[in-house]
């Protein structure tokens, strides 16, 4: 386990050969680079403005990743479910030159597709407004005149509809009362349905506006106006629709054509995502009219690799120094294959903080087993190894972090597995109730722990556990005061608090209240009066030296007190590991419940084996993708509250290199 160490890099070059030299620094991927706030004094070095170059870059890249997405709409991408772990397409620097070569035709293919997409959304508008008329006018085919029709040299028509179902003679009488001077007057409904009617309503010239202002009193409302009879209307529109359709289709064809081309367009959108991110570095560069410099960090295995590069290729100057204490230096982690995989878990918390020492190893050896307790099943546990180790061996390409995600389970899987063992369990006790059910015989599994039958033997174990968790986050606290030469905080803090906290437990061990409530043999009462010494010792260290801060004895004394109270939070940390026991159970418990009920239904030879498998297949799938969040939560949360608590601040930053950011591709260093 360690924390690699930083090399402060400053690197003198050319103008012209700043961007061959960001590129290069971009494939490396082991450059942190760093920018310093502007000197208003500074008369020599500048900064450019390459905003609108970046803003550029960045729409071409989301242009592209726009066309993408219509494309997997119109051609759907044939991908597997192992598809997810795959990771970014690899290519060659070779194939990056040529394939940028190609970036302008690509982009054309890319703004074709974005407009034939707007060809496609406008004929999808389209389709319902034409629709709409169509259903507006249907109600209008038995009309022999367009709706635009307003009458003859002596007659007035009147074509609309009123809100509600009403007969001829209803209209007729209606329009009698508002104007009874009218006399000659044909009412004739078109159509008519439960909360509408259409009509068409004649009367003489001279009448016109008295039935008009009649028929504005009753509601009457006008159709929008139309030249054509309504049905030569609707047949004008169905014309219209079905060409609507046809240019849906069409277009939603021309753009699947473009299949072929969703590899180039990959590229050309990381290619642009890329020169966005190298663009936004270049405009934090300090710069004069010929030079410019670079500043950042390197691990130090890397530095000199780096420095030997920018040598060969361009005519640099280049720096590696150590760090100074005062600056912020990022954090690289470097593990082992069995530690790595944990490293993520860290990241989640804080990377070390300056001084510390990386927490990865130790988390790893604990974090495997406190899973394993958890879930606790053979059966899983082998699922969980061999589904993970077949994707990592399976899938060469996988990126990094997911391939260490994998990992990390797949040790957890062995974890579970080892569990399993102890506990006798494999998918619960399937064994048994297969055979019992099927064989008509009685088959015991061995275990050493039955965690149904013999919980505060179990309970036990976890306290067990808890205890050897708890001092090694002691003994790393303590060796890293040590390493940093604070003797005093190291005997304070770590050597006194394991002496309290061993000798209760050992004075513990020789109570008949303690061995009775886990039904433990109790030890020798000489070493339960080396706990009591142990214990003393310990505590009256802790009210002498906890509050060695302030100069005043009583006040010392006071925090010296109030530090020894907390004596109990090391009861409440070994507390938290009981939930190792409850976790164990839930998943054995409901194990047991699936197989049972698989068993109940299991009578019919046939039928019955079955449903029994369908229960058991549902059943265990649910039950360890349920436990297996649960056991990793509650790992998560054992390290973090119980183990970091006792020995870990963090507070590092993450080494961030400026990298190749990308979505689809990763190109290959040589």
């Amino acid at each position: 386990m360690s924390v690699l160490p930083m090399k402060h890099m400053i690197v003198c070059a050319k103008r012209h050969d700043r961007k061959a030299i960001l590129e290069m620094l971009q494939r490396t991927e082991a450059v942190e680079i760093i920018s310093r706030e502007d000197d208003e004094n500074d008369t020599v070095f500048n900064r450019i403005d390459v905003s609108q170059s970046a803003q550029l870059f960045t729409k071409n890249a989301a242009q592209a990743d726009k066309a993408l997405e219509i494309l997997a709409a119109a051609a759907p991408e044939k991908t597997s479910i192992l598809s997810a772990f795959a990771g970014r397409t690899p290519i060659t620097l070779e194939e990056y030159e040529t394939n940028t070569k190609k970036r302008d035709s690509v982009m054309k293919d890319v703004t074709d597709i974005l407009r034939l997409d707007k060809e496609l959304t406008e004929a999808k508008a389209d389709v319902p407004r034409i629709t709409t008329q169509i259903e507006a006018l249907t109600p209008w085919t038995g009309l022999d005149q367009p709706l635009s029709f307003t009458g003859t040299k002596k007659t007035a028509a009147f074509i609309g509809t009123f809100p509600e179902k009403i007969t001829e003679a209803e209209i007729a009488e209606g329009l009698a009362r508002v104007a009874p001077e009218v006399e000659a007057l044909d009412v004739n409904i078109i159509s008519s349905e439960d909360n509408i009617t259409s009509v068409l309503i004649s009367c003489l010239k001279s009448d016109k506006d008295k039935i008009d202002d009649a028929l504005r009193r009753m509601n009457f409302q006008r159709p929008p106006v139309s030249d054509m009879v309504p049905v030569e209307q609707i047949e004008a529109y169905d014309k219209e629709l079905k060409a609507a359709i046809a240019k849906i289709d069409s277009t939603r064809e021309e753009i699947a054509s473009y299949e072929d081309k969703r590899g180039d367009i990959k590229f050309i959108s990381d290619y642009f995502r890329m020169r966005a991110e190298k663009y936004g570095v270049l405009g934090t560069l300090a710069q004069t009219k010929r030079t410019f410099i670079i500043e950042g960090y390197v691990p130090e295995q890397y530095a000199g690799a780096i420095e030997q590069d920018l040598a060969q290729h361009f005519d640099v100057a280049v720096e590696m120094a150590d760090p100074d204490p005062s600056e912020d230096v990022p954090v690289l982690l470097k593990n082992g294959p069995f530690a790595e995989p944990v490293e993520g878990i860290i990241e989640s918390y804080s990377m070390p903080g300056k001084g510390e020492l990386d927490p990865t190893t130790p988390v790893a050896c604990f974090y495997y087993i406190l899973f394993g307790m958890m879930l606790s099943d053979f059966a899983y546990g082998a699922l969980m190894s061999i589904s993970t180790f077949v994707l990592i061996k399976k899938l060469k390409n996988m990126e990094h972090s997911m391939k260490k995600t994998l990992t990390m389970f797949f040790y957890c899987g062995l974890g579970t597995m080892l569990s399993g063992v102890l506990f006798g369990s494999y998918f619960g006790d399937a064994p048994t109730v297969i055979a019992k059910t099927f064989f008509g015989r009685d088959l015991q599994v061995p275990k050493l722990i039955d965690p149904l039958s013999q919980p505060m033997k179990m309970l036990v174990l976890c306290f067990a556990i808890g205890i050897v968790h708890l001092f090694a986050g002691l003994v790393i606290g303590l060796y890293t005061a040590l390493k940093q030469k604070r003797y005093v905080d190291a005997v304070s803090d770590f050597i006194l608090w394991m002496l309290l906290v061993a000798g209760l437990l050992l004075f513990g061990l020789t109570t008949e209240m303690v061995t009775g409530m886990f039904a433990l043999t109790p030890i020798s009462p000489a070493a339960g009066n080396v706990g009591k010494v142990m214990a003393v010792i310990g505590a009256i260290g802790i009210i002498l030296m906890d509050g060695r801060e302030s100069r005043n004895w009583f006040k010392r004394t006071l925090k010296g007190l109030y530090g020894l109270y907390n004596v109990t939070g090391y009861l409440s940390d070994l507390l938290s590991y009981s939930r190792l026991l409850a976790l164990g159970l839930a998943t054995s418990v409901i194990s047991s419940v699936f197989n049972q009920m698989g068993s109940m239904v299991a009578g019919t030879p046939v039928i019955g084996v079955i449903f029994f498998i369908l229960i058991f297949l549902i059943g265990h799938v649910l039950n360890l993708a349920i436990n297996a969040l649960g056991a990793y939560v509650h790992a998560n949360r054992l390290q973090y509250v119980e183990f970091f608590g006792k020995f870990y601040g963090g507070g590092g930053r993450k080494f961030t290199p400026f990298a190749t950011n990308t979505k689809y591709i990763k190109i290959q260093n040589p």
